[in-house]
């Protein structure tokens, strides 16, 4: 039976979807945009590449930093992009939203016994404040956030300090769980850990790596642990 599990955030348990929206609509509706529909649109398509170029390998904090003034660009408006991404990390570092199911999965877990990470992309900052606020912070026994690391998912380097501090994890009982098949399952296959697709939509995958289990629910997850 599995002991530990490394646990993704955003769009595994908090609703990070909900807040970005809020976020990035009031930004473009301040900054001018008319039609807030496309300016989100737009922010997405070029927030994917900025991700893409991070999950590679490339500096954090200067690609996010252009991701709002390449947006507001495009509508042909002049923007301080470093300024606005301050503004935006304010208002994710309160995004308290957690995903429906997600407490009672994390219950059912621990009275399990498991020991639980947390394992997540992002800034330590917003990341922390989002588990505290939204009172998921009680569940994990420890976190590792790759601004803290210095490496991002699917980089192996980003779960060295995991296997550093916790020496006793093994394939056979950890588990890495995560929504994002680039950064959650990649990097659980390149260092060799078993892993749980959350995929709710119901995605197709169509990379040439597998996950070792899909989960479209929380049941599934607990059904694959337990």
């Amino acid at each position: 039976m599995s002991k530990y599990i490394i646990f993704d955030l955003d769009d595994t348990l908090l609703d990070f979807q909900k807040g970005e929206v809020e976020g990035v609509k009031k930004i473009l509706k301040t900054n001018g945009v008319a039609d807030i529909h496309q300016g989100f649109s737009t922010y997405q398509t070029i927030n994917q590449k900025v991700w893409q170029q991070i999950e590679s390998g490339m500096p954090r904090q200067p690609l996010l930093d252009t991701r709002f003034s390449k947006t507001l660009a495009l509508f042909d408006i002049d923007a301080n992009g470093v300024k606005l991404e301050a503004e935006y990390r304010e208002m994710l570092n309160h995004n308290f939203y957690t995903l429906p199911g997600a407490t009672a999965l994390l219950d059912s877990l621990k009275q399990n016994d498991f020991t639980l990470f947390v394992g997540t992309n992002g800034v330590k900052k917003t990341q922390f404040d989002r588990l505290e606020g939204s009172g998921l912070l009680k569940y994990f026994d420890d976190y590792f956030i790759s601004e803290d690391i210095g490496f991002s998912k699917p980089s192996t380097e980003f779960f060295s300090p995991i296997f550093n501090k916790y020496q006793q994890l093994t394939r056979e009982n950890t588990f890495m769980i995560g929504d994002r098949l680039q950064s959650d399952i990649l990097g659980a296959n390149r260092v060799g850990l078993r892993s749980i697709w959350y995929n709710p939509n119901e995605m197709e995958n169509t990379f040439d790596y597998q996950p070792t289990y899909t989960a479209n629910s929380y049941d599934q997850i607990k059904q694959i642990l337990l």
